[in-house]
């Protein structure tokens, strides 16, 4: 059984230090069905990518896999009671597209999608919105062994399975997500290898990238043709706050090359109807962008009613000296780079506390972030998706869990997202990252970036300090002028 929350009582009145967002201001919190769910092989789910990766040899730290995670599967009920203590407006989560078409063609095993009724029917009884995204990369392994994002044929069966799930749970979910991080799944899982499905060939991954573009355009024209009128569909970046090392034009040229891999080849069509120039320049000697087909960008751009940002870290770049390249860039270790004609870059640790991931705490990173998604594109809401911290966490004879470093991410964060909205942005709404601790891709179980500790052996959900900070947040929907443990 889960721990209960305890929240302190309602204040009357906000503290006049008291920092208050707009009332509509959406409070959730997020995660991922390969990263929780578990049953892995029950109710006719079949392998996907991710199984396939974690049970590749030195892969995935101590050998760990997502064949029970943290077994939401049998313990969702449980897990939506926890949201519920929390007072959070919202759940964002993930559908297994093997869970649910298993082969990634034909169609929905309806066990599958019984799961997701029953899980959304809940939430929404508890007064939650179900939020949904459509793939957080569990791509089904039958259709990685056909050549799997590279390939044309992958982005078609993703509308189909958007279809399917339209189908299924549009009467219950009205917002939905294409995408979670293209980029991870294109760039780590294509090109350095450190995430599933484990490929090392750059051309593969810009061919990846664009397949996943393609199947975004034409997973939001299916969702639009089987939700109701008022659904909001939006994609998820996890948008690289991309700085240079200093104003030399060196490293300030470091830095475009960074984004336009990381952020423009996906803004780039998806918001502007074209892939950059200067991308295109940068990788000519890799392809020549023959996969890009007539009409595929108009089929890309499709309407948003929202862009999901998920920030953790800023990038920080310069032109390489002295024959180095690619650095650290917090992505893993690997001898092949993400970063597919920037061979002339490199990656540096921006200064400052970090996370147990090695990752900088720096919520300017957010908040200049966000004022950059504005000055581009002024008029598409936006809404952070995923924020928040690992951290070395443990449970102290008193059986509490104490995450002040985890409070203070958060606070900072939070207080970022404040300023930016004050500075005019319209961001609708925040998801912490992340409801439960979990299965960390390579890292295994390893790290934690819950606000609920899990005992991995007995299955035991622990409510941290962080949880109860947050739940007294999103219940007043004002942010303390001071770090509150």
């Amino acid at each position: 059984m889960a721990t209960a929350i305890r929240r302190t009582a309602p204040a009357p009145h906000a503290a006049a230090d008291s920092r208050a967002f707009p009332p509509a201001f959406l409070w959730g919190t997020a995660t991922a069905a390969y990263q929780i769910e578990g049953a892995a092989a029950e109710d006719g789910r079949t392998q996907s990518i991710w199984d396939t990766y974690a049970r590749t040899p030195g892969k995935v730290r101590n050998g760990d896999t997502g064949d029970i995670a943290t077994d939401h599967y049998h313990r969702w009920r449980e897990d939506v009671a926890i949201m519920a203590d929390l007072g959070v407006d919202a759940y964002r989560f993930s559908l297994a597209w093997p869970r649910i078409q298993p082969t990634g063609r034909g169609p929905a095993v309806q066990k599958g999608l019984d799961f997701y009724r029953r899980l959304t029917d809940e939430l929404l009884e508890k007064g939650i919105q179900p939020v949904a995204t459509l793939y957080h990369w569990d791509l089904p392994q039958e259709l990685e062994s056909m050549g799997g994002w590279p390939e044309r044929a992958t982005a078609e069966r993703f509308a189909a399975y958007a279809a399917l799930a339209a189908d299924a749970l549009g009467d219950r979910v009205r917002t939905w997500t294409t995408l979670n991080e293209p980029w991870c799944s294109a760039f780590l899982g294509y090109a350095s290898g450190v995430h599933a499905p484990g490929r090392t060939d750059p051309v593969a991954a810009l061919r990846a990238a664009h397949h996943l573009n393609l199947g975004h355009g034409l997973a939001v024209q299916a969702l639009r043709a089987g939700l109701p009128g008022d659904a909001q569909i939006a994609l998820t970046l996890n948008i690289h706050h991309v700085r240079p090392l200093t104003g030399s034009p060196e490293d300030v040229d470091a830095a475009r090359r960074i984004d336009a891999l990381a952020n423009r080849v996906f803004t780039g069509p998806v918001l502007g109807g074209a892939y950059p120039a200067d991308l295109l320049r940068d990788t000519a000697h890799l392809t020549d962008w023959s996969f890009v087909q007539d009409g595929d960008t108009a089929a890309i751009r499709q309407p948003l009613d929202f862009l999901g940002v998920n920030y953790y870290t800023p990038t920080l770049v310069s032109a390489a000296t002295g024959g180095a390249g690619h650095g650290s860039d917090g992505h893993g270790n690997s001898a092949h780079s993400p970063w597919p004609g920037a061979d002339n870059v490199q990656f540096h640790l921006p200064p400052g506390d970090r996370t147990a991931m090695g990752w900088a705490v720096d919520p300017s990173g957010l908040y200049d972030l966000l004022l950059g998604l504005k000055a581009d594109f002024p008029d598409l809401p936006l809404m952070i998706t995923e924020n928040g911290a690992a951290f070395d966490d443990y449970v102290n004879p008193q059986g509490e869990v104490v995450d002040p470093d985890r409070i203070a991410f958060l606070h900072g964060h939070l207080t970022a997202v404040h300023r930016a909205i004050q500075a005019g942005v319209d961001v609708r709404g925040y998801f912490l990252w992340s409801l439960l601790d979990n299965f960390e891709w390579g890292y295994g179980y390893s790290k934690r970036f819950g606000v609920v500790y899990v005992d991995y052996p007995t299955g035991r959900r622990i409510p941290k300090a962080s949880a109860r900070w947050y739940a007294d947040v999103a219940r007043t929907g004002t942010l303390p002028a001071a770090d509150v443990t």
